[in-house]
């Protein structure tokens, strides 16, 4: 299949394409490089530098099929800004970047009679759950705007599917850690400008950039008081974009939406994490306790029974220690380029 990704070149986005190379299909990656780096994309990958917002030229890319290029088979589509935090005192950013963005996309598809979506979700579209570990019929409750920014997204894509026949999968997940090597040789690892994701923070204290880790609350009602999550590793995840690409397109496609919770099945608290880190590299990595973020759950933890079901989804990496023992191997490397 010939595939645009949007957000392709980011950590997430770059190692899908990755993996769509390595599987035989054709990728083609949009991005405004806002968040994404060039040297992330696979050799021969085409790169168009845009902006979701831009409908007419997402329609020009579509219809580029009439100029004697391959049609696009789908969309995968990962383009969004992620920060739960930085949400809860910018939400219009969000509105703006994650909804509105994503209605020019759709609306783009549909004029050009594209009809295959798999949608970068997230678990933040649960909230608070009432129970755990969550069900894909779990109550949609977000506690920030970034989960109401997908959540929106997610509204629009339900009545899209009634009324244009849009077939799509939304996959709402938790944290993304680790680094993959693809077959190219290109370790891809998790760094954001700034930095706010927890296993980087960490091993940036390991590696001496940092003096401590932050822990943002440790009175949550949790066994140690600290948030808990659900870590996936994201060769795995990338694994499961392409399984549910694979069921959008097969002969007929879905009857229904494809919704999938995807997740290690298991909670590690934020107290996990750094003793995890400490294991892995060796080092004491000192901790701080500091007030709570507004808007974090104590605790998400997906149930990915459905995609382990229906999809034929098997994750690999089910141990916290074997994830971040890939993400030290990929700071270290980055760390010895960088100095």
């Amino acid at each position: 299949m010939r595939i645009l990704v949007t957000g392709g070149a980011g950590y997430i986005g770059s190692t899908v394409t990755a993996f769509l190379v390595q599987n035989g299909h054709k990728a083609v990656v949009y991005d405004n490089l806002s968040h994404g780096r060039r040297d992330l994309l696979p050799a021969g990958v085409e790169l168009i530098e845009g902006e979701v917002s831009d409908r007419a030229r997402l329609e020009q890319i579509f219809t580029s099929a009439s100029d004697g290029q391959e049609p696009f088979d789908g969309v995968l589509h990962f383009a969004a800004l992620i920060e739960a935090g930085e949400s809860m005192q910018l939400p219009e950013l969000y509105f703006r970047n994650n909804t509105a963005s994503t209605l020019s996309l759709l609306e783009a598809m549909i004029k050009c009679g594209m009809r295959r979506l798999v949608f970068s979700s997230t678990a933040a579209v649960y909230g608070e759950p009432e129970s755990v570990p969550i069900q894909e019929d779990a109550r949609l409750a977000p506690t920030n705007p970034y989960g109401q920014s997908k959540l929106l997204v997610e509204q629009m894509l339900t009545w899209l599917n009634r009324i244009h026949g849009l077939q799509y999968a939304s996959l709402r997940y938790f944290n993304v850690a680790g680094a993959a090597e693809g077959p190219e040789g290109v370790i891809r690892g998790e760094s954001h400008q700034p930095e706010t994701h927890l296993i980087p923070l960490i091993l940036d204290v390991a590696l001496g950039r940092r003096a401590s880790i932050r822990i943002y609350g440790d009175d949550y009602p949790t066994p140690d008081g600290t948030c808990i999550r659900d870590y996936i590793h994201v060769s795995d995840l990338a694994d499961a974009h392409l399984l549910a690409l694979s069921a959008l397109a097969r002969e007929g496609g879905p009857k229904d939406p494809l919704i999938y919770n995807l997740g290690n099945g298991q909670g590690f608290s934020v107290r996990d994490v750094v003793e995890s880190a400490r294991r892995v590299t060796g080092h004491p990595i000192p901790a701080e306790i500091h007030p709570r973020r507004p808007g974090d759950p104590a605790v998400l933890v997906a149930s990915s029974a459905k995609a382990v079901r229906e999809l034929g989804w098997k994750p690999q990496y089910t141990n916290l220690d074997d994830i971040i023992r890939t993400a030290w191997i990929w700071h270290q490397k980055r760390y010895r380029e960088d100095v």
